[in-house]
């Protein structure tokens, strides 16, 4: 199953595909840079950085920059902490673009009136260089 992640809610998305890679479906997701975070962007923004500034670069806890491992990352989250959650996990593809040129379906899409960011603006500002 290929899902466009463009416009998509990262909590919506991240919890659908969970239930998807649960019941055994091999998932991946395109355009991660485009999925969105509602709210206001700087907090967010300090949300994130705050992640970063625990622990040490040498022994973590270690916490993503890349679009596509952040989006991973949060899929991760909602996934039990069990070997079915593993072997869930090993079935996600997240990629940034759409190297294949495949069509996707529109997945966990909700028109937004609020603030919001996008993922590959957030990870700009946490450091990550195309």
């Amino acid at each position: 199953m290929i899902i466009d992640g463009t416009n998509a809610v990262l909590g919506r998305l991240a919890s659908s595909t969970a239930k998807k890679l649960l019941s055994g479906q091999d998932v991946k997701i395109v355009h991660a840079e485009n999925v969105i975070i509602t709210g206001n962007p700087t907090q967010i923004t300090k949300h994130y950085l705050r992640f970063k500034a625990i622990g040490s670069p040498q022994h973590g806890p270690f916490y993503p920059r890349r679009p596509d491992m952040i989006v991973r990352r949060t899929i991760r989250g909602m996934l039990p902490k069990t070997k079915k959650g593993r072997n869930a996990l090993k079935k996600l593809r997240v990629e940034i673009g759409n190297p294949d040129n495949e069509k996707g379906e529109q997945a966990a899409v909700k028109h937004v009136k609020t603030d919001y960011i996008t993922i590959g603006t957030l990870a700009k500002q946490l450091g990550w260089r195309e």
